[in-house]
This record gives structure tokens, C-alpha cells and sequence, in this order.
């Protein structure tokens, strides 16, 4: 005959078994935002993710959803930190010219520092992906930076301090060019050094107001 303490113990024991562990939830998206970073969205597996995060699969649905809503929380919380240096530079500078300039400066040291995977996860994390709606997030991402460059300019042209006759859409997607041309530069090896002097190259043909 089973007493009711031994109930209640097993019972208690149940209980803690059935418990998800408990995590830190940023260190967990912090190690996900490095591996998607670093292998881009489909070779990271979900293996590799509960791997990598260390919880288990339950608590990675429980905490995030599947693996394109954690990607996605991973792109916004990308964009928050170590990609956040272009909108910094578009809303404290000056100028067009004054913003670009820093940007491709803090582009080139963001992108060799070797504390995280070179180059930039918006622009790489979709290689060889067979997802379309990641595909999208991330097209969707450069094309708002471009257009944020653009809005930049077409401001500078209207306030003459660039030319009439600039063309703010190539000057715009020429920044984007460079910016992801540097990121893909880095992803091979490229030093900071090297792409500090690219980013000087592209603003010697910005026009003068």
C-alpha cells in the first residue's frame, strides 16, 4: 500500500520533471543571432539552435515560435545593436555626405571586428535559402536602408547642399552597393584597413554642393 507522502512525492516529482528549465532569454537570442549570423538561416538547423541556445526543443518553441519567427526576432534585435550604426549616422550627422562618409567608416570596423562573424547578417543570412518569406524580410530590410539614403539625399538636394541635379536614386543605391559590396569583402578576408580605403574610393565621387 503506497502512503500518501509517497504520493505527493512522486507526484512533486512529476511535477519537476514536466517543468521546462529555466534560461535567459536574451543570452539565448544573443547565441541564435551568432549562429544565424554566422551560417546564414538554412544551414542553421534547429539541432544546431537548441545546440547552440543549450535548451531543448520545447523550450525553444515556448520561448520563440519555430525557426522563422526566432529569425526574425534575431533580424530586429540585429538591427538594435550591431547593425544600428546607419541609422545613427543618417539621424546625427549633418549632412548626406557627413552620414554616408561615417557609415562605411563604422561599416568597415563593424564588419572585421572579431568579436562576431564578419560581414552583415541582412545581407548574407539568405544565401542558398529556400524560404521565401526570409528571403523577402531580408530584401525588405536593404531596400529600407536604400531608401532611407535616398530620403537623405533628395533632403540635401532640396536644401542645396548638393547639386540640383544629383541623382538621389543612383547616389542612394550606390551607398547600398558599397555597404553590401564591403560585407561580402569582409566575408573573404578583407581587413578593416582594406575596406576603410573602399569607403573613401566611393566618397570621392559624391558631388559637391
Amino acid at each position: 500500500m503506497v502512503s500518501g507522502q509517497e504520493t505527493g512525492t512522486r507526484a512533486a516529482a512529476s511535477r519537476t520533471r514536466g517543468r521546462p528549465r529555466s534560461f535567459d532569454r536574451a543570452t539565448a537570442l544573443e547565441k541564435a543571432l551568432m549562429a544565424f549570423w554566422r551560417h546564414g538561416y538554412e544551414a542553421t538547423s534547429v539541432s544546431d539552435l537548441t545546440r547552440i541556445m543549450g535548451i531543448g526543443a520545447p523550450s525553444l518553441y515556448a520561448a520563440f515560435g519555430d525557426k522563422r519567427t526566432l529569425f526574425e526576432e534575431v533580424v530586429r534585435l540585429y538591427g538594435d545593436t550591431y547593425g544600428a550604426f546607419g541609422d545613427r549616422a543618417l539621424a546625427e550627422e549633418p549632412t548626406a555626405r557627413a552620414a554616408v562618409a561615417r557609415i562605411l567608416r563604422e561599416a568597415a570596423a563593424e564588419y572585421t571586428d572579431p568579436g562576431h562573424p564578419n560581414g552583415c547578417l541582412v545581407v548574407h543570412a539568405a544565401t542558398n535559402c529556400t524560404s521565401p518569406e526570409v528571403e523577402r524580410l531580408l530584401r525588405e530590410r536593404r531596400q529600407a536602408n536604400t531608401a532611407a539614403f535616398e530620403s537623405r539625399i533628395r533632403a540635401d538636394v532640396a536644401a542645396g547642399l548638393l547639386p540640383a541635379a544629383t541623382d538621389a536614386a543612383a547616389l542612394a543605391r550606390h551607398t547600398a552597393a558599397m555597404i553590401q559590396g564591403m560585407s561580402q569583402q569582409a566575408r573573404d578576408g578583407a581587413s578593416r584597413e582594406e575596406l576603410e580605403a573602399l569607403g573613401e574610393i566611393a566618397m570621392a565621387i559624391w558631388p559637391r554642393g
